[in-house]
């Protein structure tokens, strides 16, 4: 047990000590907290590294983002989401068909990427990311090369939108509920998703979490639907690569969604108070502090430049053309 603690408590010291300093450059930066801890960690990490004394308490930074996430439950009304339910759902549905379908076409047809890969640059790009990538690609017996092909397109594109969507969103004059949904539906990464989200105002913050968490439940999903495909490509000769029905559902579901609606639910029976749930909330300004920090210590320039330019185009023109119809459409909904 010691060794546990001494291995990962100097890491989140370091995240505590990025966290701290970007607190205190928000009192003269009229710029978000967390994304000023991104933007230290960054640098620091691709300046200096991280050393291996750090590593452990530095990978941490996902499970603070997931905590931040369920406490932020409590902030969430119920009736809001009712009302809004049966919309959002409809509308990431429909994001996460059209955007398969757009970087699939885009990847064989137009680009002439291999099939592989544009199956995963379609499931990171229209579910969650990374962990969208990874699930799928056992699905498809994508080799390792394919994966961090397809990975580091991604996390080229959480860099690049985590600074953009605020920026544009502010430039278009857009309400919080608007671009909370937008930046929910067409982000990638849970983690860039909630930056954004939050570095816009806390009620985007909130219907960003609430879209993206819903559109990260279908990755089940997305993974078996793509392993039939591909069994009824190879003539059904890998029926052993289907993923175990629901057992296999529940393995790859985000557990932590359920924290999140339950302290909802809970916080909207009236139990809590103005001051726990004021306290619950400032707790989870606190966790995606560190969980941010972490983030832009884990972004990795160079690996990024490795990155081929045709899935980097692939990507780019799926996100220029769902984003923009999915605006359109929020714009006239909300």
């Amino acid at each position: 047990m010691v060794n546990v603690r001494e291995s990962v408590l100097p890491g989140i010291g370091v995240l505590v000590v990025i966290g701290l300093a970007a607190r205190a450059l928000a009192t003269v930066i009229p710029t978000s907290h967390l994304i000023i801890a991104i933007v230290i960690g960054l640098v620091v990490g691709n300046l200096y590294g991280v050393p291996d004394w750090a590593s452990a308490g530095v990978g941490t930074n996902k499970l603070w983002l997931e905590g931040g996430i369920v406490l932020m439950g409590a902030s969430v009304a119920l009736d809001r989401v009712v009302d809004a339910g049966p919309t959002i759902l409809a509308l990431v549905i429909a994001t996460v068909i059209t955007t398969i379908l757009t970087v699939e076409a885009l990847a064989r047809g137009a680009f002439g990427i291999r099939e592989q890969i544009g199956s995963l640059l379609a499931a990171g790009s229209s579910i969650c990311g990374v962990s969208a990538v990874v699930a799928t690609a056992g699905s498809i017996e994508a080799d390792e090369d394919q994966i961090a092909y397809a990975a580091a397109t991604v996390l080229l594109f959480d860099a690049v939108t985590l600074l953009a969507y605020p920026a544009l969103g502010h430039l278009f004059g857009l309400t919080d509920k608007v671009f909370g949904i937008w930046a929910g539906l067409t982000m990638f990464s849970t983690g860039p998703v909630t930056a954004a989200g939050f570095a816009f105002s806390q009620a985007a913050g909130q219907w960003a979490l609430l879209v993206k968490l819903t559109r990260n439940a279908l990755i089940g999903l997305a993974a078996i639907a793509y392993a039939l495909y591909y069994i009824r490509r190879s003539g059904g000769e890998r029926e052993d690569a289907v993923p175990g029905g629901v057992g296999y559902l529940w393995h790859s579901f985000p557990k932590f969604v359920l924290g999140f609606l339950g302290l909802m639910l809970v916080a909207n029976t009236g139990v809590l108070g103005g001051a726990q749930l004021a306290s619950l909330e400032h707790a989870a300004d606190w966790l995606f502090l560190f969980a941010f920090a972490g983030l832009g210590l884990d972004i990795r320039l160079d690996e990024l430049r490795s990155t081929g330019l045709k899935p980097v185009l692939v990507v780019l023109v799926s996100l220029i053309c769902v984003s923009t119809v999915c605006l359109a459409v929020l714009t006239t909904l909300f």
